[in-house]
């Protein structure tokens, strides 16, 4: 929890789209200090000149959040630059389709790297500064967000490695949680876990390492991606309605943050067939067309 952002440090990882830009822009707003994490440099540069055009006092870092090299290199530029950060933002995140077992090992490295081990790395390294801070003072307060997803709670066909890693990351956050209430009043944690809205991570695929851009992409990988283009495309809420949320959330001590709050129904369907041991449900049961369009294009397709 976090009562006053003004002058306290925040970390944002996919900085330069999507919720970690938002969240930048709210940070500024509010008069904290930036630590600005991406991968790719034009959105970066554009962010840090944004909002250092609006006053903020920025530091711009590019930054692969899977390298755990790079990211203890981050940390150390945090802890000489500013000192233990107040809010971490674990956003980073890339977005991957296709039936499970035609994801090839490149494929798997890289989301998992982004996903989780990007969160892994944000936990490992900022947790223990900001524990350390605040022994040194009572009056510190500190939250960490992970950005999942509502992929973190279902399990949707066609998106097997995506759905891995977010499921990963709710569970490494709630442990996170739990574990800060063992040891501190004052570190809290939340999970983002939106449903479909327009950031641009269907377009992750700008940022795909050569040795998984190389991998000539199956038809059911081309499939989930216009599935995903479309779906997140047409999504009603915006990301910066989302990061106000996120910022809600920290000042609240609130754990859990959706986008889409009315999408807790599949996740209460899904968890009534895991306490029943019933077969998982159908997830097409509301749009039954939208799932036999599915397996027609797959079933009708050569690999």
């Amino acid at each position: 929890m976090i009562d006053n952002f003004k002058g306290k440090t925040a970390v944002l990882t996919g900085a330069g789209s999507g919720f970690g830009l938002e969240c930048a822009r709210i940070a500024a707003r509010l008069g904290m200090n930036l630590v600005l994490v991406d991968v790719q440099q034009d959105a970066l540069e554009q962010t840090a000149n944004e909002l250092t055009a609006q006053g903020a006092n920025v530091l711009a870092c590019k930054v692969d959040v899977s390298d755990a090299t790079a990211m203890e290199q981050l940390a150390l530029q945090v802890q000489q630059r500013f000192g233990a950060p107040h809010l971490v933002f674990n956003n980073a995140g890339v977005g991957s389709g296709g039936l499970i077992w035609e994801n090839s090992v490149a494929d798997w490295q890289w989301v998992l790297g982004v996903n989780l081990w990007g969160v892994v790395h944000g936990v490992r390294l900022f947790t223990p500064m900001m524990l350390q801070a605040a022994k040194q003072d009572p009056s510190y307060q500190g939250h960490i967000v992970n950005t999942a997803s509502m992929a973190g709670l279902l399990a949707a066909p066609n998106m097997g490695v995506y759905n891995v890693s977010k499921h990963a990351v709710v569970a490494l956050s709630e442990t996170l949680y739990q574990d800060l209430q063992l040891v501190s009043d004052q570190v809290g944690a939340s999970v983002l876990c939106p449903y479909f809205v327009p950031t641009g991570i269907s377009q992750s695929h700008r940022n795909r390492p050569a040795d998984v851009a190389a991998n000539k992409p199956t038809q059911s990988q081309l499939i989930g991606q216009a599935m995903s283009d479309k779906a997140v495309g047409s999504g009603k809420v915006s990301a910066a309605e989302v990061a106000q949320k996120v910022f809600d959330a920290v000042q609240a001590g609130q754990f859990y943050i959706y986008s889409h709050p009315q999408a807790l129904s599949l996740v209460t369907q899904r968890m009534q067939a895991v306490v029943e041991g019933a077969n998982p449900r159908d997830p097409f049961v509301t749009k039954p067309e939208l799932g036999a369009s599915l397996r027609q294009a797959l079933r009708n397709t050569e690999n």
